[in-house]
């Protein structure tokens, strides 16, 4: 019986699907981040469930030769880089194999996960960081990202995954709020005024957006900050704030006023141009969603004379990319600005067979159905897939192909599992959209 707080010695046999470790005493799961499969170690059990518990490391006693002395002192803490120990080509053959653990469970044709299509360079990729503000223990002003599983904010003087262009910029505007001791916001109290800076880049164009979310209306010496940023950082395009006075764990609210500029951004994707708004959806890893959408509709092999969905359409990155390839290209967005932007993109591309629709795509989808008929439909769903709904109606109009885009594995499983009762899987190719990440992309293709 494994007992809480009690060291033991174990060997790591498994990786589990948020890249911890797995031992086993007598065949009791143990789940122990920040270990490699294959190594020996001292842990200690810091808490016992019904069927698993989890451990800490202690003590080291045989390392994996894929273990890395990581650059980053804060990842163990803040646990977004959970990889970070993790040589870079081990880590692909991690998210092939969770991938492929996934598949084998889930779907009745088993076949065989594509090997990780990784990065060059898989560092300071990320061309949008949201950084917390607010007080540490001590009452100082601090800026970085909440400790895993807490609110607690971690101050990062460097951040090995994020655009550095971006970061400088979120580090001015830090020394400006407290240089000028501007109130920051206080989750328990609900009081004080800057709650996130949020920053975006173009990493073609090196355009940058800057959103300050504030609990208020105003900030303090706005014109002076406006002043101070586009001279020090002068590719900044606009400065945008946004007013979230909720109590809510969501970074922006709704409503957004501009500073200074447009309001927005663009970026090329390919031989195309997007606009980019505060609000809109844009893969944070430009690099690899260029090979993500080309690997996505090399599985569709369109030849011009298909009608195609584009389900979750965002801005219409895969709209547009798909369009010349198409006979007409249909895309279904929630989120009213990025169906704004979706349409200005088409225009400013001089795309003129894609249209798209605002609303919830299980209300939609069947309307649309009703119209036109697709033979292919792309889906790039949130990280909770695709709703029943969805799923029932794509089954019932049978296109003859479905490209599923994916951030979630265990999601894409699920819904490939549906979707097999008619359909059969063909492909599943992972991207790695988030180096040194748990996370995986995954493209993967259904035909009648």
């Amino acid at each position: 019986m494994v007992e809480k707080n009690k060291e033991y010695i174990v060997e790591i046999v498994d990786t589990g699907y948020k890249g911890e470790g797995i031992a086993k005493i007598d065949d009791f799961a143990i789940f122990i981040p920040n270990a490699i499969k294959g190594e020996k170690m001292k842990i200690k059990i810091i808490k016992v469930l019904t069927s698993y518990a989890f451990g800490k490391i202690i003590e080291i006693i045989e390392p994996s030769k894929n273990r890395l002395e990581s650059d980053c002192s804060t990842y163990k803490r803040c646990g977004g880089c959970n990889l970070r120990h993790v040589k870079y080509d081990e880590t692909l053959k991690i998210k092939q194999n969770l991938v492929q653990s996934l598949v084998n469970k889930t779907l009745k044709n088993k076949i065989k996960v594509k090997e990780t299509i990784g990065m060059e360079n898989p560092y300071y990729y990320r061309n949008k960081a949201q950084f917390p503000i607010g007080k540490d223990k001590e009452n100082n002003v601090v800026m970085g990202v909440f400790a895993n599983r807490t609110h607690e904010i971690i101050p990062i003087e460097e951040c090995f995954i994020q655009n550095k262009e971006i970061q400088k910029l979120s580090k001015f505007i830090l020394e400006f709020i407290k240089e000028n001791d501007i109130s920051v916001y206080d989750e328990t109290s609900r009081k004080g005024l800057i709650r996130h800076i949020v920053t975006k880049i173009g990493i073609k164009t090196n355009e940058i957006m800057c959103i300050i979310v504030i609990n208020g209306k105003e900030i303090p010496k706005e014109k002076e900050l406006t002043m101070q940023i586009i001279k020090k950082i002068p590719n900044v395009k606009t400065i945008v704030k946004n007013i979230n006075t909720k109590n809510t764990n969501v970074i922006m609210g709704e409503k957004n006023e501009k500073i200074y500029g447009d309001g927005y951004i663009e970026d090329k994707l390919g031989e195309y141009t997007f606009k980019i708004s505060p609000h809109s959806f844009y893969q944070v890893n430009p690099v690899q969603m260029k090979k993500l959408y080309d690997t996505a509709i090399d599985f569709a092999k369109l030849t011009g004379n298909e009608v195609v969905y584009d389900l979750y359409s965002g801005i219409g990155t895969i709209s547009l990319s798909v369009a010349s390839k198409a006979k007409k290209v249909y895309g279904i967005e929630i989120v009213k600005d990025a169906v704004i932007d979706a349409r200005a993109n088409a225009r400013m591309n001089n795309i003129t067979n894609a249209s798209f629709m605002d609303g919830k795509v299980e209300e939609l989808l069947p309307k649309l159905c009703n119209k036109e008929k697709a033979d292919v439909v792309f889906v790039d769903p949130p990280r909770s897939g695709l709703d029943a709904k969805t799923i029932k109606t794509i089954l019932k109009v049978k296109p003859k192909k479905v490209v599923y885009i994916s951030c979630n594995p265990d999601t894409l499983a699920d819904n490939l599992m549906l979707l097999e009762k008619d359909y059969d899987i063909k492909v599943v190719q992972p991207v790695d959209m988030f180096p040194f990440t748990r996370t995986c992309g995954v493209c993967s293709c259904a035909e009648t």
